[in-house]
């Protein structure tokens, strides 16, 4: 089994590669995929499964190009409804991936959509968790993105993470990895380490919003408190994302000015 994390510092994102017995999955790929493809030929390997872990609000996704250049299935978690061909994953469903399991886990709260992904090593051990923005290290994702989507305040939203976290993410065992959507820098969250990989166990003890003692009602008090106005790009992302558009043309042609931020 290997897992690289290819993470990009200006966008503060991490996306995943993860290969076994000549297959891959990349978890929230960027918008340009050709590094992705060529990782996998140079191991010999290919594409099987595209996941992403929600609708991204800070960058495009190249999931519709990587699907359409290598034959993979995009991956969404429940309640997911793209306007393009991909499977919306059932809570707990898992995806065979050479010799090791990868396991949507429905973690709602920043998204209706989040999903954060459970991986299993060759004899069935939780190794993993890719955890998109619904876990960061340090904080946990912002609930107040995706209010007029889902219909519900920003409180009610927090309340879902606050379940999610309790009910899918803290029964794990503490040396279980976890592998974040973002790191410092993100907007998405307000209170993120530099550090991009760290154990369950050490976020259990010094992420604010893991707190085991916490309430409810504890949690979108202090989740919800101090969060600046999210970047006016980010409808747009979610946008393109959702309804499929592969390039800044097509938006432009639906009447859409805004523009998302590019790393050079």
């Amino acid at each position: 089994m290997k897992i690289e994390q290819i993470y990009t510092g200006c966008l503060a994102q991490g996306a995943y590669y993860i290969e076994s017995a000549g297959e891959v999955a990349i978890i929230d790929p960027l918008r340009e995929v050709k590094d992705y493809i060529t990782k996998a030929e140079d191991n010999n390997a290919a594409v099987k499964y595209i996941f992403e872990t929600h609708f991204h609000a800070d960058f495009v996704s190249g999931h519709l190009t990587l699907s359409k250049e290598t034959g993979a299935p995009i991956v969404y978690g429940p309640t997911a409804k793209p306007s393009f061909d991909a499977i919306i994953a059932e809570d707990g469903q898992e995806f065979k991936l050479g010799h090791v399991t990868i396991t949507a886990l429905h973690t709602p709260g920043h998204t209706m959509e989040s999903t954060t992904y459970l991986l299993k090593d060759e004899n069935g051990k939780d190794h993993a968790i890719f955890s998109g923005d619904t876990l960061f290290l340090g904080d946990v994702g912002r609930p107040d993105l995706a209010q007029k989507a889902a219909d519900m305040t920003m409180e009610d939203l927090a309340g879902l993470s606050f379940d999610s976290l309790r009910h899918k993410i803290m029964p794990l065992a503490d040396d279980v990895i976890v592998y974040p959507g973002h790191g410092a820098g993100s907007a998405c969250g307000k209170n993120m380490m530099k550090e991009t990989v760290d154990t369950l166990g050490n976020q259990k003890q010094m992420n604010y919003a893991l707190r085991a003692d916490m309430t409810k009602e504890e949690f979108v008090k202090e989740v919800t408190e101090g969060l600046l106005p999210p970047p006016k790009y980010f409808p747009l992302n979610v946008k393109m994302n959702k309804d499929g558009y592969e390039h800044i043309e097509d938006v432009i042609a639906k009447g859409t000015q805004a523009l998302s931020p590019r790393c050079f």
